[in-house]
């Protein structure tokens, strides 16, 4: 790569890097590339971004972005995007199915967190899952009433 190309390389990641509410920095050494491009496209399945940036480059994009506190070293693949949950969901699902596929920090809304967190927050339910689980719970009275008169319908019915 040319200096230029460098250059625009780390202005763009600085710009979606300060755009995205979670980064998270994975090793992806060891894998092939048909399972690198499975991780690319659950992260796209999950307007998710991946990419393969030397370590230097992503250090300077992110320092650029604000997040300073995150160290580089080996091999990296950065998965970010604007959902925090479903960002480390992709890459801990990723880290599941591929075994030489590892997370190993993160950044959450600029601020650099530990690998704990980043697996906390891939446990948690999606949005789409909350609401889900919201409206079963608004339901729930509705559906309760229609079953206790069904059944005062039944025995009524098998008195007369």
């Amino acid at each position: 790569m040319t200096r230029t190309e460098k250059e625009q390389l780390v202005a763009e990641l600085t710009t979606a890097f300060s755009e995205s509410n979670a980064v998270v920095v994975c090793d992806y050494r060891g894998m092939t590339c048909h399972e690198l491009e499975s991780v690319r496209q659950m992260a796209a399945d999950n307007d998710a971004h991946v990419r393969v940036v030397k370590n230097k480059l992503a250090e300077l994009a992110l320092k650029n972005a604000g997040i300073e506190d995150l160290k580089l070293k080996d091999t990296n693949l950065v998965v970010w995007g604007d959902d925090q949950i479903s960002t480390c969901k992709t890459a801990d699902k990723a880290s599941i199915e591929f075994k030489s596929f590892v997370m190993k920090s993160g950044a959450l809304e600029g601020k650099a967190v530990d690998l704990a967190t980043i697996e906390a927050m891939a446990k948690l339910p999606s949005r789409d899952e909350l609401i889900g689980m919201l409206l079963n719970v608004w339901q729930a009275p509705v559906r309760n009433f229609t079953i206790g008169l069904d059944a005062l319908k039944v025995k009524k019915e098998e008195e007369a």
